[in-house]
């Protein structure tokens, strides 16, 4: 679908809308919208396409009081502000979003977190994701290094380049806007996504890209959106694997989780950003056993966030039921970093390799 033609299809949604609302005061129905529950009580696995999308639960938000009736005429201002938007063919920020509501009176955001969570209904409801609406997070996907060449259509024409020998030490930094991103070719084997600076600069350091026919990915911490798009996009359109490095905490199992089976929170967007067959390399609780690693005491909040995690149904596994009661028993977490007590190059040329073989994927 070209540009053009997703701007109307957008512009199209979000007036469909407005024009619900219409008809139903028309009829005498107070206005109302209904979207689905988003908690992990309300996440059901979809056979068909392999990732966790909501399941029946839905809430009702009306203006049958005030609360309700500022729900609707927030949602009415941001519709018509993002219609306008496509209209001129601009574009906005998250944050820029929020600043612009000042002027909008009793339709004020009072925080950020209420437009983000406005902008996810409007997904939910159009089934268009935000970049058609013009609207770009604050912060920007991460970065890619690897024996991968990319064409990405820019507003100043198109650039073509490879991901090792065309780029810096950071690697090709992955656009907000992975639609206009293409894959040309590639001599890669695998992909791996690493949660760390220090880990992606490591492996990069070491030639591990090279040696092993690897295309590193920088997670940044928990991923942007474009960042999960393009580890899917990697994986559907080239077929190459995709592992998951992350530390071994389970802050950092939920970055996996986000990456394999799609987050809670954008559930409605899991087909496009799950990758249902990415594996789980570590930091595994075990691997702090294993490898005798320098590791900290778990905190409570680790404690009640694995105890959560049992209760998840993306981590009802045998695997992740064994190594997150192991990690309870053993009250332990480490970091990726921590392979660097026994040498520099352990994490290239014994662990990795190692966890890699036994996975089948190299």
């Amino acid at each position: 679908m070209s540009r053009e033609e997703m701007d109307a299809l957008a512009k199209e949604r979000l007036v469909g809308i407005a024009r619900t609302w219409y008809d139903q005061m028309r009829d005498g129905i107070v206005p109302f919208i209904r979207l689905p529950t988003r908690t992990k009580r309300n996440i059901e696995y979809d056979d068909a396409s392999e990732v966790w999308k909501y399941g029946e639960r839905e809430s009702t938000r009306a203006a049958t009081n005030e609360k309700g009736a500022v729900h609707l005429l927030k949602m009415a201002y941001l519709i018509g502000f993002l219609k306008q938007q496509l209209v001129e063919n601009r574009s906005s920020t998250l944050r820029e979003l929020y600043y612009i509501s000042e002027g909008w009176k009793k339709a004020k955001f009072g925080a950020q977190d209420e437009s983000n969570h406005l902008i996810e209904d409007l997904e939910i409801i159009t089934e268009v994701q935000r970049e058609a609406f013009h609207l770009r997070p604050e912060e920007d996907g991460a970065s890619v290094f690897g024996p991968l060449r990319i064409r990405e259509t820019t507003r100043r024409g198109v650039k073509e380049m490879h991901c090792q020998e065309d780029v810096g030490e950071a690697g090709y930094p992955i656009p907000n806007n992975v639609d206009n991103l293409e894959f040309v070719d590639h001599d890669a084997k695998f992909v791996i996504a690493i949660e760390t600076g220090g880990m992606y600069a490591r492996l990069m350091e070491n030639g591990f890209d090279e040696e092993y026919g690897a295309v590193l990915v920088h997670l940044k911490g928990q991923p942007a959106r474009s960042t999960r798009r393009v580890l899917r996009k990697l994986n559907d359109s080239l077929g190459l694997p995709v592992v998951v490095f992350t530390d071994g905490d389970p802050w950092s199992y939920r970055i996996y989780a986000s990456v394999a089976y799609g987050s809670i929170k954008s559930a409605h967007m899991s087909e496009l950003l799950a990758t249902p067959q990415a594996q789980f390399i570590g930091v595994q609780p075990s691997d702090i056993s294993d490898y005798n690693l320098p590791a900290d005491h778990l905190t409570e909040q680790d404690v009640s966030a694995l105890k959560a995690e049992l209760t998840d149904p993306r981590f009802a596994t045998d695997y992740w039921r064994s190594q997150i009661n192991l990690q309870l028993e053993m009250k332990l977490k480490s970091e990726q970093q921590a392979f660097a007590s026994r040498g520099l190059d352990f994490v290239t040329k014994e662990y990795l390799p190692t966890r890699l073989s036994e996975m089948g994927i190299i």
